[in-house]
């Protein structure tokens, strides 16, 4: 059960990519310069999110020179809906907060080759580091200080394949959104209507005032705090480490079984709802938790995104462009992690969404305005699983596989789909661990499958 792929397939190192052109795309029609307020949630996600998008060779677009005028046309429509995303980071002198200078300064674009065919450069679920070439660095884009909130980079390879990189700040969109906005990108491409109106209105996930915060928030750490112990500052921060990469491939098999052993209570009442995906990420985090030291009085807490646009009173718009997901956790013992039954375990994190009630999440934005932190634990379950980033039909066709730009961070598991996204329903787990951590979490991957 459960399959691994090899720690280093033979992959290039250098894509050869040669930038030709880098310019900026401005909205096609006029926009109203304004502020745009940033909820607590989007100010402490104030880093770069890149990902890539690779497509297959279509009749209809034999050059690059084709989608890459039709992609500049529709982003520039984009950023008319959009506007906050031709837009600058500026800290309001007034209040001291982030916010969004909706200016029309425009977004990034690049149009780049490789000197590869798309089959040379390997397995695209691999997580080469060499991807990173196909998405361009958003810093000091086309003149000193101008740093634009996205980037968009389109490589073609000697294949007629491409790839579109895009590198956007987390402050813009979270995974759902970010959604969004390639379906209604990929609909204008169409010269097609926006798939979806998207809501801007973020003072929604404004913090109460005064602001009450309700609940202990041992998810997250003050910074104060932090500056007074001298802790390490967590799971974000990438390690310089050396660690090994490895994918661990759970097949809808290996998911049922998982789901049949949570099942086995011995004989109490289950108080946890068996997902694919809480019984994933309680398998992970018992194997990340236990690969790491010895002492069975540890405590190991894991961190997980939730959606609260329908944890609200009144709920979000589904179409809310923002980032509407707060840091869920479930903390325990090593003792408890090796020796309890894994339904156990899958209660514990299915508690940790459950707990997310609109006060919760009202709680947690409140603790927000009253500290400057950010999501403290052990290990953090980054889920790409069911974005459905690759179901996105553009008129050029759907990806044959999006992925995030991986970086060295030992603390984040990512889960992501398979390049068959309706193939077997499975999920790959995606590690980066100190080479004795590896071994242990492997065995125990294995182990704990069967």
């Amino acid at each position: 059960m459960g399959t691994i792929y090899q720690e280093a397939p033979p992959i290039p190192q250098d894509l050869k990519v040669s930038i030709h052109q880098s310019s900026m795309v401005f909205p096609s029609k006029e926009t109203q310069r304004k502020s745009l307020f940033l909820s607590n949630i989007d100010k402490v996600l104030n880093f770069d999110v890149e990902t890539v998008h690779f497509f297959e060779s279509h009749k209809d677009f034999p050059t690059a020179d084709i989608v890459a005028h039709k992609l500049n046309k529709a982003l520039a429509d984009a950023l008319v809906p959009y506007d906050f995303f031709a837009g600058r980071l500026k800290l309001n002198s007034d209040t001291g907060r982030l916010e969004i200078d909706c200016n029309a300064a425009g977004a990034g674009f690049v149009v780049a080759s490789s000197e590869y065919k798309l089959d040379d450069i390997g397995d695209l679920v691999y997580p080469n580091p060499a991807f990173a070439q196909l998405v361009h660095k958003t810093k000091d884009f086309l003149q000193p200080g101008d740093q634009p909130l996205c980037v968009f980079q389109l490589t073609s390879f000697k294949c007629g394949s491409f790839a579109i990189g895009i590198s956007t700040s987390h402050t813009t969109f979270d995974g759902l959104s970010f959604k969004t906005f390639l379906e209604n990108l990929a609909a204008l491409a169409a010269n097609k209507s926006l798939a979806v109106t998207p809501c801007h209105d973020r003072q929604l996930l404004a913090a109460r005032s005064p602001p009450r915060v309700s609940f202990p928030h041992p998810e997250l750490l003050n910074l104060g705090d932090l500056a007074v112990t001298g802790t390490e500052s967590g799971v974000f921060e990438a390690s310089s480490e050396n660690l090994d990469f490895k994918i661990f491939h759970l097949s809808s098999d290996d998911i049922a079984g998982l789901k049949e052993k949570a099942k086995d209570t011995g004989g109490r009442p289950s108080a946890g709802r068996i997902t694919g995906f809480n019984v994933v990420t309680a398998h992970v985090w018992r194997c990340k938790a236990l690969s790491v030291g010895d002492d069975p009085n540890r405590s190991s807490t894991i961190l997980y995104a939730v959606d609260i646009r329908s944890k609200l009173e009144p709920p979000l718009p589904k179409s809310y462009a923002g980032n509407a997901v707060l840091t869920a956790y479930a903390t325990a013992k090593c003792r408890e992690l090796e020796e309890g039954a894994l339904s156990r375990l899958v209660e514990m994190v299915t508690e940790g969404a459950t707990r997310m009630t609109n006060e919760y999440a009202r709680s947690a934005i409140d603790w927000g305005e009253l500290h400057n932190g950010f999501p403290n634990g052990e290990v953090l379950v980054s889920s790409w699983w069911r974005l459905g980033f690759a179901k996105v039909e553009y008129p050029w066709g759907k990806p044959k596989y999006s992925c995030p730009v991986v970086y060295h961070r030992k603390d984040i598991i990512l889960l992501f789909p398979p390049i068959d996204e309706d193939g077997d329903g499975g999920v790959n787990v995606l590690a980066a661990l100190p080479p004795q951590e590896m071994e242990k979490f492997q065995k125990l991957f294995y182990q704990f499958l069967n």
